[in-house]
């Protein structure tokens, strides 16, 4: 599990999170939700240590993330930034590659060739394989971030919103393959997504920011109720329901 306690953001004199402590259970999906400037983001990105704690403590399988070596905790964790760039000119297999580093430093063998065969196959960009990221659509790029960072094959995975770049149809294929990391790979995934419907649809838990806060946490079910999402969002919010069973998520 990762286990944040009392970890606290400023950005100049803005809190951008304030005194936050959560438990992320081990396996399946956690969604963390939440307007813009909410910490969202603020928030995965101290648990993969993209970022300095000024307060608090995060740990990850036990470990601490700021007492614990980087090549150790690489191969627990694995995070895919909100932005990526890549200045040289690299194929899609060789992207993936680099999820093998904390492994091999570069020198990939027979396994890492299977583990990048592996998380191509599961994103279903085998195909794709020998194209260069600039001759990509957007969609496809992310895809290959995925990838990426599934092929480091660690046991917990974070993801900032690793919807950006893609419509409906892929959004939703996306959804499905990360998914299928929990249930079949075992994974812990705990990503932040935009997309309330995203998040009901697809995840075990769902943490509700606020203002750097914390103001919910609890499962999709307990959460997806029009006063507890305007109380979220400050917006009124209505849930349809068919026969008890929740459709849809519509901004009013």
């Amino acid at each position: 599990m990762i286990e944040v306690h009392n970890v606290t953001k400023h950005y100049g004199q803005t809190v951008i999170l304030d005194d936050v402590s959560v438990v992320i259970p081990k396996g399946g999906i956690t969604s963390i939700i939440g307007p813009n400037g909410a910490g969202k983001s603020t928030l995965l990105s101290s648990m993969g240590r993209l970022l300095p704690l000024e307060k608090g403590k995060i740990c990850v399988n036990g470990l601490d993330i700021t007492q614990t070596n980087s090549n150790i905790l690489a191969r627990s964790l694995s995070i895919l930034r909100q932005e990526n760039q890549f200045t040289s000119r690299l194929t899609i297999r060789e992207l993936v590659g680099f999820g093998r580093y904390p492994y091999t430093k570069g020198r990939l063998n027979k396994q890492d060739h299977e583990k990048i065969d592996m998380a191509l196959s599961f994103l279903n960009l085998t195909p794709l394989q020998n194209r260069f990221l600039d001759e990509l659509s957007g969609g496809q790029r992310q895809r290959a971030y995925v990838a990426m960072v599934l092929c480091q094959d660690t046991d917990y995975v974070l993801l900032d919103e690793p919807l950006n770049n893609l419509d409906m149809k892929h959004s939703v294929a996306m959804m499905k393959q990360i998914r299928r990391a929990a249930d079949e790979l075992g994974k812990t995934i705990v990503l932040v997504v935009h997309d309330i419907n995203f998040a009901s649809a697809y995840s075990d838990k769902i943490v509700a920011m606020r203002q750097g806060k914390i103001i919910y946490n609890g499962t999709p079910d307990e959460l997806m109720k029009s006063d507890i999402l305007e109380d979220i969002f400050d917006t009124p919010v209505k849930v349809e329901e068919i026969k008890g069973q929740q459709i849809g998520v519509y901004y009013r």
